[in-house]
């Protein structure tokens, strides 16, 4: 695939207009969504081939309230509970699914709730992903920061107090290869007691260099794990490829990371089917990676820029806390994480239930930290990927959340 639709400019040129308006009409112009690319690692590995099989025979709708009722009794949450519990016949439970969820999350957390920031580090990106905000077609600030804003950003976000950060950019090899992304790293490694990365799969041997230059955990979205839904909403670049994006935690585990993240996009594709997949690949992970830490992200669909129609599917409030509780009903040594894309009301009761990890003082935009932690103007900045809901800072969430009887915390891991 050339990456040759890397946009510096509000103009795209009449040859990228027109390969775009063949991409979208012209599903012959795709590359097949199936098929590896060259020096594309392809591992062996069951665990896709058993959470597609789960997917696809997963009929919802066969699900009653005696099956719900059952899964709550049992003192062990099967895969077959779990389907229940995520089935619309649960919704009439969801109070007695909370009880359950909130037992089970304080028995193996107890009442803390751990609290990181996300730090973008570039916008550029060769995927076109019809609903996202950095997508390559999308006439937005592009902007990369160089090692000095890096490490300015960093220390900024340090002094308030934060131990943790997670690492992103847009999706581009080209303008944030992986050396690029591994010396952001060893500079966080000077402020962070804990960092992870979301970023682009890569191979074994690029996780491995990330992991020497400090990187504990790796976040990969599956975005939907439907692969026909997926094929019509990424239609161009290495994202495109939708078993090598799968496969990526995984790479990352053999590659000897601590840990790493699952998630779709609820909202993209059947989020029940999408909940499901994305439960059953930590659920395989785990028996096969048993010393590993895993964890559950559950974004929804967010507006983007240029873009304000975009919305989840059906994914309501109500049926988010449903999913978070079977999560921890079936999962119960997993962390799950909500993002800034829900509103603090939601974060601060969740956090009491089922999630263990909230982002705090967030912004999606690139180089704007000082002007959002310290009030001072940004020289240059890049536009966000998404519009976010809770933009509470550090200290105003550290405060709801000890309001709400849990106990903050910035760091549970130790190097020694």
């Amino acid at each position: 695939m050339e990456n040759n639709f890397l946009i510096d400019s509000d103009e795209l040129s009449e040859t990228g207009l027109a390969r775009k308006h063949q991409i979208e009409n012209d599903p012959s112009a795709r590359i097949n969504h199936m098929e590896y690319l060259p020096g594309m690692d392809v591992i062996d590995s069951d665990i896709r081939y058993k959470v597609i099989s789960e997917m696809e025979s997963y009929d919802y709708s066969k699900y009653t309230g005696k099956d719900v009722l059952r899964a709550l009794a049992s003192d062990k949450c099967t895969i077959e509970d779990f389907k229940a519990l995520l089935s619309p016949a649960a919704e009439p439970y969801l109070e007695q699914m909370a009880i359950k969820a909130q037992k089970e999350t304080g028995k193996h957390f107890g009442n803390t709730v751990y609290l990181f920031t996300p730090l973008y580090i570039a916008n550029y990106c060769e995927n076109y992903c019809v609903y996202c905000g950095f997508n390559c077609y999308n006439r937005i600030k592009r902007l990369k920061l160089s090692m000095e804003q890096i490490d300015h950003e960093m220390q900024v976000i340090a002094e308030s107090g934060m131990e943790e950060i997670l690492i992103l950019t847009g999706e581009s090899p080209t303008k944030s290869d992986v050396k690029y992304i591994g010396e952001a790293c060893k500079i966080a490694r000077k402020y962070f007691k804990m960092v992870g990365i979301e970023i682009y799969p890569v191979n074994v041997e690029d996780y491995k260099y990330l992991h020497e230059c400090g990187v504990d955990y790796v976040t990969v979205f599956q975005e939907t794990y439907d692969s026909d839904k997926y094929e019509t909403l990424h239609l161009m670049g290495n994202k495109r490829v939708w078993p090598y994006r799968f496969d990526a935690q995984e790479r990352a585990l053999m590659a000897g990371m601590r840990g790493v993240a699952c998630a779709a996009l609820l909202g993209l594709s059947d989020f029940r089917k999408d909940a499901l997949a994305s439960a059953l690949h930590i659920y395989y992970l785990q028996r096969k990676y048993p010393h590993a830490e895993m964890s559950l992200s559950c974004p929804r669909l967010r507006p983007i820029i240029n873009n304000e129609t975009i919305n989840p599917l059906d994914v309501g409030e109500k049926q988010l806390c449903q999913i978070l509780c079977a999560y921890r009903i079936f999962l119960p040594y997993c962390g799950i994480t909500v993002s800034s894309r829900e509103s603090a009301e939601f974060r601060n009761g969740i956090a009491k239930i089922a999630a263990t990890k909230v982002s705090a003082g967030v912004s999606t935009g690139i180089g704007d930290h000082e002007e959002k932690y310290n009030g001072e103007q940004a020289e240059d900045s890049g536009d966000e990927q998404f519009e976010i809901t809770d933009g509470r800072s550090l200290g105003t969430m550290y405060i709801d959340m000890t309001e709400e009887g849990l106990q903050p915390v910035f760091n549970d891991y130790i190097y020694v």
